[in-house]
């Protein structure tokens, strides 16, 4: 049997790389490589030796323009020294290959200002929505609780119904402004993850549960094969039991909730990919 290979990108600004690798191998990952951005540039590495990509969280050069918008551009048009192809030509032989793409905070924004998020109808290119400003003019760090879409398609979430995991952005409001790609979303179970009141358990705009005013409180989105999926939270940082804020004075798990976010992929990968 193969092995399931991930890659964790870095540089350029990218943090959370070394807490998403360790997740991915606490969720059965047979191989992750730490791969520098200007390893893809250079030919050193290539996107199709792997099965699974990781975008990290926290931040990126550039963000000044725009959280994540001079990454995109970056992968838009940058081409491989080796080759002379794009390396947004590689990032779509990926997908169409039907393998996994996880934005996590940063992360998500990237996917979403390359356009592979939503990607309604199958558009991996065109941007329909953006992740903004936090409503309260601030850096949200805190944890939240999250509803988990057990209708959706996507690949990461299954068997998961409500989530606990920490946030910490400055760019975090989901937002758009075509009614129809709202509608999309929804009806085609895209909208993965919602922020939710503790006590209601339903889906709430008020502050601090949720911490950037998110339309419709959305958290995390996938595309509409499940198959990508980014989301604000931070799995990664939500490991084991002493992460949690209240692990002192609460009977805990050993294993943090979010590590299941990383074995999914990796048995999708396992079952599909191999």
């Amino acid at each position: 049997m193969g092995r399931v290979r991930v890659m964790v990108l870095w540089g350029n600004g990218i943090n959370c790389e070394m807490e998403t690798a360790h997740a991915f191998k606490l969720g059965g990952a047979d191989e992750v490589d730490l791969v520098h951005f200007w390893e893809l540039i250079y030919g050193e590495k290539s996107l199709d030796h792997y099965h699974i990509l990781a975008l990290p969280g926290g931040f990126l050069d550039g963000d000044d323009l725009g959280a994540a918008k001079a990454a995109a551009n970056r992968f838009r048009y940058a081409r491989v020294l080796t080759t002379g192809e794009r390396l947004r030509d590689q990032l779509d032989r990926f997908i169409r290959d039907g393998k996994l793409v996880l934005g996590i905070c940063n992360g998500f924004q990237l996917m979403v200002k390359l356009g592979l998020l939503p990607a309604l109808n199958g558009d991996y290119d065109t941007q329909t929505v953006t992740l903004t400003f936090n409503d309260s003019g601030r850096f949200e760090d805190r944890w939240v609780y999250l509803h988990v879409n057990q209708e959706s398609p996507c690949v990461f979430t299954r068997g998961l119904e409500r989530l606990y995991l920490p946030v910490r952005h400055g760019e975090g409001k989901f937002f758009c402004t075509d009614e129809r790609v709202l509608r999309g979303m929804f009806e085609g179970g895209q909208v993965v993850v919602r922020y939710i009141h503790p006590e209601s358990g339903r889906p709430t705009m008020e502050y601090p549960w949720n911490p950037n005013g998110s339309l419709e409180a959305i958290a995390g989105i996938c595309d509409p094969t499940g198959r990508l999926m980014g989301l604000m939270p931070h799995p990664e940082a939500y490991h084991h039991r002493t992460n949690h804020p209240r692990w002192t004075r609460e009977s805990l798990p050993e294993e943090g909730e979010g590590v299941i976010i990383f074995r999914n992929a990796v048995n999708f990968a396992k079952e599909n990919l191999l």
